[in-house]
Order: structure tokens, then sequence, then C-alpha cells
């Protein structure tokens, strides 16, 4: 919904500047989905800008709730100028748009592959799902932003800005075997640089 992603850009303006570019990505039977690019001294970050306009539905569940239901966007961060991390755009678009193409819930501890190095010799096709709430605060929402009277009979959940931390290869088979946390204390035990593009696979058990 225009009113809602209105909200989401003010948010992510507020916590990361002014994008100093945007793309967009439309795929069939979706909403448009944008990606925008901002720079913070060597770290370049993107976001999406467009996941949010629906909430995310369980794909088990017999008839999808147009209201209610989670919201979110992605947000990955990289250090600039060690490769060409702007071909992660359509990548991220699609993971984006995912929860209406595929019916996922996106949520923090998961791994969304995308098939393909996420950009020219990246070692990651991969990337975990992290906690928000530190980058960019979740955005709260109430009835009003839906327009038209409509009433949800109890609170909308906020948009939330979910961290995309990639993972190699092996990164990825050792997180389905020992779990995100397991995983993320091992980035953390060996001062991981998460940003770097183009790092290598921590050491793993």
């Amino acid at each position: 919904m225009a009113e809602i992603l209105a909200l989401v850009e003010a948010r992510l303006r507020t916590a990361l500047g002014e994008p100093d570019a945007r793309a967009a990505v439309t795929f069939l039977g979706t909403d448009r989905i944008e990606v925008l690019r901002f720079i913070d001294g060597d770290i370049v970050r993107y976001a999406t800008l467009g996941m949010s306009a629906q909430p995310m539905s369980d794909p088990t569940a017999v008839l999808a709730d147009p209201v209610k239901g989670p919201r979110a966007e992605l947000v990955l961060s990289v250090r600039g100028g060690l490769a060409d991390t702007d071909q992660v755009l359509r990548k991220l678009a699609v993971l984006a748009a995912s929860p209406q193409v595929e019916g996922l819930v996106v949520a923090p501890g998961a791994s969304l592959d995308v098939g393909e190095p996420l950009w020219p010799g990246a070692p990651f096709t991969s990337v975990l799902v992290a906690e928000s709430g530190g980058l960019v605060e979740d955005l709260e929402l109430d009835e009003a932003v839906l327009g038209g009277g409509r009433e949800t009979g109890g609170a909308l959940e906020p948009v939330r800005f979910l961290p995309l931390l990639p993972m190699t290869h092996n990164e990825a088979a050792w997180k389905r075997v020992h779990g995100a946390q397991a995983l993320q204390e091992k980035w953390l035990s060996q001062g991981t640089d998460l940003r770097d593009p183009l790092r290598r696979s921590a050491v793993l058990d």
C-alpha cells in the first residue's frame, strides 16, 4: 500500500540518509519492488522498498489475511569499492518478492538462497536473516495507514527491517546443522568482517 511504503521510505531516510540511487524490479504477478542504495563512508547499504506493502502469510493457511501478518524489508551492508556489489540489486528484489511469489514468511534465523553469486566473484549465494531493530528501528503501524475506513480488529504488526548476512556455501551447510545462533557465535568469536564482499569462510568444526 502506498501509505505504508511512504512511511517505510521515510524511516529508511531517517536512519540511513538520502539514497544516492534506486532501481525498480517488477516480477510477473507481484507488486513492484524497489532497492535503494545508501552510502555511509566506505559502507554501501542496500534496502528493499515494497516487500512490506503486503503482510506475509503462512503458506499452509487456507486463506491469507490481506491486512494482518508480519511485514518486513531487507537491508544489506557491504564495504564499497571491493567488488561490483551493485549487481545484488535484482537478487535482493527477488528475495523481497519471495513472500508474494513463494508464500514464504521471512523471519530472523532463516536462510535465503538465490542460487548464484550475490555479485561477480562473491563466495556467497545465500544470506542469513538477522534480527531487526539495530540499524533501522521497527516501524509501528496503525489502522490509519490503511485508509478507506477499514478496521483490522487489532493492532497491525510493525514493519521490521531485517539485516541480511551473506553466507559462504560451507557456512550455510554448517548453519543447517547447528543453527543460526551457533553460526553467528562463530563469526563473533573469529572477528569475521561480515561486510567484506569477498571474505573467506569462517573456520568451522
